[in-house]
């Protein structure tokens, strides 16, 4: 199994998504690790003001602080590799480096959206 390991900034929360004023980016990160997680892959999620240890104990993610300091993160680390930092990756660059392919129907649209009752029609099923 694919482990995805993700060193977030320090957040009010593991996920920093909450409160009245949620920034986007963290919600489309959110959403994409848990379609990562449906599809098999493991995702651990750490923040630096929550669990610092967890920083120092990865050496890559250590260095790369020690680089360029908390500009480095978010970093993600993928079955060992490290494979960004400073920014929150797309789906798409997540799942190819876990090795899943993403889904997408309907002319694009992502799975999650074709899969509305409504989607093939406006009385669903395809007929009106």
């Amino acid at each position: 199994m694919v482990t995805v390991e993700v060193f977030d900034p320090a957040m009010c929360c593991t996920t920093g998504v909450c409160g009245t004023d949620v920034d986007p980016v963290l919600a489309r990160f959110a959403a994409d690790l848990d379609w990562l997680a449906a599809q098999g892959v493991a995702i651990e999620r750490a923040t630096l003001a929550q669990e610092p240890g967890k920083f120092v104990a990865n050496e890559l993610v250590r260095a790369a602080l020690d680089a360029v300091g908390t500009a480095a993160l978010p970093a993600v680390v993928v079955d060992g590799a490290l494979k960004s930092t400073g920014a929150y990756p797309a789906r798409d660059q997540l799942s190819a480096w876990a090795g899943v392919a993403p889904v997408t129907t309907l002319a694009g649209l992502p799975a999650a959206m074709s899969a509305l009752p409504m989607a093939g029609g406006c009385c669903g099923g395809g007929s009106c």
